[in-house]
């Protein structure tokens, strides 16, 4: 199969933009965590209005909030995906970029286990031998940090389920994101009204910053657009491969700019879990698709 060139660029290019956001996040500071996401929730919600609007999609997509089974399960994954976002954010913004990294990395072998847990399908035997490899890695990760790296499993936790839920929604990327955005607004809107009655919010500020806090939203967005150019062009086991530029972007941050330590103990951990994504690239390969493709929406 001859894959367009235009595909591949475009995946790259999301999955590179994902890979530098533990750049953009800390110039937003002094926001706190929870302020810049809900800034990158209505701004994000704003954007991909407008998106909807100007392709006509817009009353399509926000007629499937009556829908009561969509209506719950949107609500899940916005609480999923809302805690995604604080866990990622609070790890960049704390120096923890190469913990963040590691979430990514072990995601989607997580997301492998989930559908043999959750959906009853079938791993093949590499598979198997990925999952066992990545416990190992996660298991040395743990013993050299002296505690569960727990950044990196609440990223992939709630990654995972986000995942899941959206998986039994099979609504489009952008239109997901907007009806979830949308949900969160409400609580989102109501915080920062608190912050900005206290005086304590940032926005407004300084022209710099507030522009900022509003482009959270175009760059949460405009990688997913790029995303939603090229996957239905590529196979997925292209697009699951394209996976691991985000997290080895993140980790060449968190190791080279952001100088964070990285022990014998630590190296080996990773070490340990390129082996077992190796592995899973293999299976890939071989079968010639992901074992599913919804890890594809990252932060």
């Amino acid at each position: 199969m001859k894959h367009s060139g235009r595909a591949i660029a475009f995946a790259i290019a999301a999955n590179l933009m994902w890979g530098l956001f533990p750049l953009y996040w800390p110039l937003l500071k002094p926001a706190n965590s929870f302020e810049i996401v809900a800034h990158r929730a209505i701004w994000t919600m704003v954007f991909c209005t407008v998106v909807l609007l100007f392709s006509k999609k817009f009353r399509a997509t926000f007629a499937l909030l009556k829908i009561r089974h969509n209506l719950i399960r949107l609500t899940l994954a916005t609480i999923f995906v809302s805690g995604n976002w604080l866990i990622y954010v609070w790890g960049v913004n704390h120096g923890h970029v190469v913990e963040c990294a590691l979430g990514y990395y072990i995601n989607p072998l997580v997301i492998v286990l989930f559908g043999v847990v959750l959906l009853k399908e079938k791993m093949r035997p590499l598979q198997w031998l990925a999952v066992a490899i990545a416990a190992i890695g996660v298991l040395v990760l743990a013993i050299d940090y002296g505690h569960f790296p727990w950044i990196a499993l609440g990223i992939t936790a709630s990654w995972g389920s986000y995942g899941l839920t959206k998986k039994k929604l099979g609504l489009g990327a952008l239109e997901g994101l907007a009806l979830e955005t949308f949900l969160s607004a409400i609580p989102y809107g109501a915080y920062l009204v608190y912050l900005a009655n206290k005086g304590t919010g940032q926005f407004g500020h300084s022209t710099h910053l507030t522009l900022l806090l509003m482009g959270a939203g175009v760059v949460t967005a405009v990688p997913l657009l790029l995303f939603n150019n090229s996957v239905n062009q590529l196979p997925y086991s292209v697009i699951g491969l394209f996976q691991y530029i985000v997290p080895t972007v993140q980790f060449l941050i968190g190791v080279f700019k952001n100088h964070e330590k990285m022990t014998s103990g630590r190296w080996m951990g990773f070490a340990i879990v390129w082996v077992a994504l190796f592995a899973l690239g293999i299976d890939l390969v071989k079968s010639g698709r992901s074992s599913d493709n919804n890890f594809a929406e990252l932060d």
